[in-house]
């Protein structure tokens, strides 16, 4: 069988690129390295698959170009992702900042409605192939994709081959680097790759004092010099994790401090000031327990004199409360890498696509969509709508 289009992964981009290409009339063959279709949706949200988010915008996402993906989101918008999913049975239900889950709570429904599509739609579906290169044929203008497969070393040829392969977080669910270096193949620049939405670690002096809050959760104000996210932080033996730590991990490199507002709705010299008018007779202990943990408030022990009674409390125990309350300094060691990072920073750069077609410009027929560019979202189904989004993008140019 001939193909107009090899896709080169199984994921949320070459799925959609698939299935839309499949109603555009292509034959495809979609060539994944797993055993299963989808291995990191079915992952997402814990399980559940927060496939979209309502209020995606260009400024949830990261990238040299910050306009590249402007083009591709203006094509295929969330309402599109929505009805999409819709007409296939799944509806959404909004859970925090926007964030769409399926009713279901089942993120395999999603994969099912791809698996179910593309035997609908004729499609070809390899599992098991892991690719081992794509040449051009400068006479004709193909490409040959050879291929492990039961195995056995095989081949297919096409004129278009889209790169759909992902980039390099969680190694055990079969990522990579093959995009990047099928990129660099053909002479495509690559912007420098790092972990992102990627929980942060501590070493050193305070890795104990930290260590010892693992499993304390606080709603928190993160920033550092680029970005500020208000969510939870959560404590954990090596560092620091939960969503708004995730989201600042996409903007930290290492060496580099973040600062942490751990009371991000009230300041806390006022709370003081109104102990005071009541008399003062509660210690700051007893204040810091009405918004945090008994064991969170022994832990700031070490930086406030929570013993004190808030009537002798001076000024400048007021100024070290603000600054440590308010703007918690913390220089993480590092982050926990690639296998516990939900994405990848960085990639092909958006200098060598068309924004338009997510085709290579030096090289005809040659695409590339998914989280393999150099466009990152941030916490929360942005990134799903990218790969959904480049998908469609992508057959809508083969």
């Amino acid at each position: 069988m001939e193909y107009d289009v090899l896709i080169i992964g199984g994921g949320a981009c070459g799925l959609m690129c698939a299935v839309q290409a499949g109603y555009l009339s292509k034959r495809v063959a979609v060539l994944e390295r797993n055993d299963k279709l989808g291995a990191k949706i079915l992952i997402s949200g814990g399980g559940r698959c927060n496939y979209t988010n309502l209020y995606t915008a260009p400024t949830n996402f990261i990238s040299e170009n910050e306009h590249f993906c402007v083009a591709a989101l203006h094509q295929w918008s969330v309402d599109d992702t929505i009805h999409f999913f819709e007409q296939q049975g799944i509806a959404g239900q909004e859970k925090t900042l926007g964030q769409l889950f399926p009713t279901s709570n089942k993120a395999k429904d999603v994969v099912a409605v791809f698996e179910r599509l593309l035997k609908e739609l004729g499609q070809r579906v390899i599992l098991e192939a892991e690719v081992k290169s794509i040449e051009k044929n400068p006479a004709t203008g193909s490409f040959q994709v050879m291929f492990h497969h039961k195995d056995r070393l095989e081949s297919l040829e096409a004129p278009k081959v889209v790169m759909a392969s992902g980039g390099l977080p969680i190694a055990k669910l079969g990522a990579s680097d093959f995009s990047l270096r099928i990129a660099k193949q053909f002479g495509l620049a690559v912007t420098a790759t790092a972990p992102a939405l990627v929980p942060l670690t501590i070493t050193g002096k305070d890795a104990e004092w930290f260590s010892a809050l693992a499993g304390n959760s606080i709603f928190s104000k993160v920033w550092n010099n680029r970005a500020s996210f208000e969510e939870n932080i959560l404590f954990t033996h090596w560092g620091l994790s939960g969503p708004a730590i995730l989201q600042i991990s996409s903007y930290w490199n290492p060496g580099e401090l973040i600062w942490i507002d751990l009371l991000p709705k009230q300041r806390i010299a006022q709370l003081i000031q109104l102990e005071r008018e009541k008399g003062g007779k509660r210690l700051l202990a007893q204040l810091l327990q009405d918004h945090f943990t008994k064991k969170f408030t022994e832990a700031l022990g070490k930086f406030l004199p929570i013993d004190k009674k808030i009537a002798s409390v001076g000024k400048q125990d007021v100024k070290l409360m603000e600054q440590v309350i308010h703007r918690f300094e913390v220089k993480p060691a590092g982050s926990k890498g690639y296998d516990k990072a939900e994405v990848m920073r960085g990639g092909v750069s958006t200098e060598e696509l068309s924004s338009k077609s997510l085709e290579a410009k030096k090289c005809t027929g040659l695409f590339f969509g998914g989280e393999c560019v150099d466009v990152t979202g941030w916490l929360g189904g942005y990134n799903f709508q990218w790969a959904w989004a480049s998908g469609y993008v992508i057959a809508q140019h083969l």
